[in-house]
């Protein structure tokens, strides 16, 4: 895997960014737009990690961390590049991250229909929590 490079995104990066979650990423949600991610790059300039492999964008992940929990969120590879260690890259980065920061445990949104993505965070370690849901309410319509 010498030949991927894993780097923290910036403001140039975000058209290619939404474009690669519309092919790569199951659904969008809502801060998946334009200024949704300036507002994350702005605001924690680490969080949003690309993995390119020959100036390609392969995969990305956000590794959120508020000072309090861990989040990972858009674990996305391009179909192309699926099943050569690009999503394992990209968590141990995210991982390190996290550590660095003090972080203690890693909370990671997956779809529930994702059943390919179930596969892969649980070949990272990690499991899912039943006892625990998501409760959301959008701020704008």
């Amino acid at each position: 895997m010498s030949d991927l490079h894993i780097r923290c995104a910036n403001l140039t990066d975000i058209d290619a960014v939404l474009q690669f979650w519309r092919e790569a990423a199951e659904g969008m949600s809502i801060s998946d737009d334009y200024d949704g991610v300036a507002r994350l790059i702005s605001r924690d300039p680490g969080a949003l990690l690309l993995a390119e492999r020959d100036g390609f964008l392969a995969g990305t992940v956000i590794a959120g961390f508020d000072g309090w929990r861990c989040s990972a969120y858009r674990l996305a590879v391009h179909l192309d590049c699926r099943r050569q260690g690009i999503a394992t890259a990209l968590m141990e980065a995210a991982e390190q991250r996290f550590a660095s920061l003090g972080g203690r445990r890693v909370d990671a949104m997956v779809l529930e229909t994702n059943e390919r993505a179930h596969h892969t965070w649980a070949a990272g370690g990690y499991h899912r929590e039943d006892h625990w849901r998501r409760w959301v309410k959008p701020l704008t319509d």
